[in-house]
């Protein structure tokens, strides 16, 4: 399919596995999904145009993973494309469920309730009007949700180990040239 260069001129674009997988999360989280929906792999690029609330995620090859706590395996191709609005995902492209036999291809997937609650339900539709209903909580990652600043800064790179060392000198010597 592709992303049209007009589009990316107006998103936030985001390249590298690391920053791609900060940013899924970000935006599962401040959407009110569950933070390990997306357990995708090796992400080359992800986009957000807040404006429409399109997203996409491109990945260097399909995944698939198995939810162990619902017992469904779910297939993510290379390009997964979507529109993120409040506690929903719809018009979902790249995602497949197996069931019994049969590879479903997703298009809906919303949250009714708390995603950490127990009641908290989450419902996968397909375009032919089939759905589940799962625990919204068998897709959230271990451990309380960390607060994810919304436009993360990179990390500053990482100095030859010379200036390393001659950065931790100057930090030792300032305390004693202070007193």
């Amino acid at each position: 399919m592709g992303i049209s260069e007009e589009v990316r001129a107006k998103a936030e674009v985001y390249y590298g596995d690391e920053l791609g997988q900060l940013q899924t999360k970000v935006l599962l989280q401040e959407a009110g999904m569950p933070r390990g929906l997306l357990p995708l792999l090796d992400i080359v690029e992800c986009g957000y145009l807040e404006e429409t609330g399109f997203v996409w995620v491109k990945q260097k090859k399909k995944v698939e993973h198995c939810f162990d706590k619902v017992g469904r395996t779910v297939s993510y191709a290379a390009e997964i494309t979507a529109y993120v609005e409040e506690f929903r995902i719809r018009k979902l492209t790249g995602v497949k469920v197996k069931e019994l036999m049969l590879w479903l291809t997703l298009s809906d997937i919303s949250v009714d309730g708390s995603v950490s609650a127990p009641a908290g339900k989450l419902t996968c539709k397909t375009s032919a009007g089939l759905f589940r209903v799962f625990p919204a909580s068998a897709f959230e990652l271990p451990g309380n949700p960390p607060r994810f600043p919304r436009h993360p800064q990179l990390p500053p790179p990482a100095l030859p180990a010379d200036q390393q060392q001659q950065q931790q000198q100057d930090q030792e010597i300032k305390p004693k040239l202070e007193t």
